[in-house]
């Protein structure tokens, strides 16, 4: 059997966090799943974070009018990215999942910092997912380049659970998470996993957050057979009128109590836990 290769893109400053300790756990119960598991630490590269010119070794094509979308296009064609990029591109063409763990404010394995990912993490994606790589205009969303990959988001939040609903203060996390993983990586073309949420660890007591990562362990040994979130497939959006949904697909729901994603709401009601839960 072909051995499974996870990817974790890892994004906190401290190796004490309890980002690390979730971190730690994925390799750890991976490994012991004879999955190959390569971790991506962020800030011990010092990863760069922001996407110039200097992304691409040599001459770029149009000095005066830099365009990074296009030129880091033909720099990957022509072989000519820089390092670190091409070392990143390297682990995940062969990753077959990856694990974003971030931290946040508000949100935080990547940390969620203000709502979305940290700035590292966020040039990260910048500088990574190239066009003519990771997408193109007729390579995306169901036909992305990436469909047969598997991607989800781990992190913790800075807020407890129901600040995040769909009557608290910070507003319906299934919307929040909507342009990270619809916008970014369901856009790649990954079959987006569940987001692994761990609310507010640094506000409840040590017994709760080993619970929360006993809970992740748990997860683990079962992740690589889980089904995907639900996402509109491209082949319901008409190429030729603006990528509108097509007239028979808005006919079939149109009885229908709840819209089709979060994003893709028809006016109506957001299906709930559309973007936490698979299936819905």
């Amino acid at each position: 059997l072909a051995v499974t290769k996870v990817l974790i893109v890892y994004a906190h400053q401290s190796s004490g966090s309890f980002n690390a300790a979730a971190k730690d756990a994925a390799v750890d119960v991976l490994t012991d799943q004879s999955c190959t598991v390569e971790v991506s630490d962020l800030y011990a590269i010092k990863f760069k974070a922001t996407a110039t010119a200097e992304d691409i070794t040599g001459d770029v094509k149009n000095a005066d009018h830099f365009r990074y979308a296009e030129e880091t296009k033909l720099a990957w064609e022509e072989g000519k990215l820089c390092a670190d990029i091409t070392e990143e591109q390297r682990k995940l063409t062969q990753a077959d999942l990856i694990i974003f763990q971030v931290a946040a404010w508000g949100l935080q394995c990547f940390p969620m910092y203000w709502f979305t990912v940290p700035a590292i993490m966020k040039g990260w994606i910048d500088r990574v997912l190239t066009l003519g790589y990771a997408y193109t205009p007729e390579k995306r969303y169901s036909q992305g380049l990436f469909k047969d990959k598997k991607a989800m988001l781990s992190f913790t939040t800075g807020s407890q659970e129901s600040m995040f609903s769909a009557d608290g203060i910070n507003g319906d996390m299934n919307v929040t998470l909507w342009p990270l993983q619809n916008g970014i990586l369901h856009y790649c073309g990954f079959q987006v996993l569940a987001p692994q949420i761990f609310w507010a660890p640094s506000h409840v007591p040590s017994e709760a957050r080993i619970t929360m990562l006993t809970g992740w362990r748990t997860r683990l040994h079962g992740v690589l057979e889980e089904k995907p979130l639900s996402f509109t497939p491209s082949d319901c959006f008409d190429g030729e009128k603006g990528f509108q949904l097509k007239p028979e697909v808005h006919e079939k729901h149109a009885a229908k109590e709840y819209g089709l994603t979060v994003g893709i709401h028809l006016g109506k009601a957001l299906p709930p836990n559309n973007q936490m839960k698979a299936g819905v």
